[in-house]
């Protein structure tokens, strides 16, 4: 069973404090990542969501345990009925006029491995489009 994160990485053409708001703020959250009901960036704020794949949404249960204003945010990530919790990280690094982002999500290999919804090819397709093209786009929009 494969123990290590998935992580991406990506720099945007965009201020630090803009791509912070990106990813805390649920009204901008709505835009590019999930629907989110509420969110707030605070140490035990619990959240959920509804995401998934074509044939089947599920339930995420989440709950923020990191936060370094403007630099960090880590929350778990359940999924309601299913055994299993890992934790995404979004760190935030300013560069000049740049902004970099890394995501770690840990602990996928604890969710059930005999659905696809769950395998890591499913994690890297979700967060290269998540990171890679949505947040980037919006984000980097004038």
């Amino acid at each position: 069973m494969e123990t290590v994160p998935f992580v991406i990485e990506r720099t945007y053409n965009a201020p630090a404090d803009r791509v912070w708001q990106a990813i805390t703020d649920k009204d901008k959250m709505k835009e590019w990542y999930f629907k989110l009901e509420e969110f707030k960036p605070e140490i035990g704020f619990e959240f959920s969501f509804y995401g998934g794949s074509k044939e089947q949404q599920y339930l995420h249960l989440c709950k923020v345990t990191e936060v370094v204003s403007g630099k960090k945010l880590t929350h778990s990530w359940q999924y309601d009925n299913y055994p299993g919790e890992s934790f995404v990280t979004w760190e935030v690094f300013a560069e000049g006029d740049k902004t970099r982002v890394k995501l770690t999500h840990r602990g996928l290999e604890t969710f059930p491995q005999n659905n696809k919804d769950f395998a890591r090819e499913s994690f890297t397709k979700g967060w290269t489009h998540i990171v890679g093209t949505s947040l980037a786009g919006y984000v980097e929009k004038s």
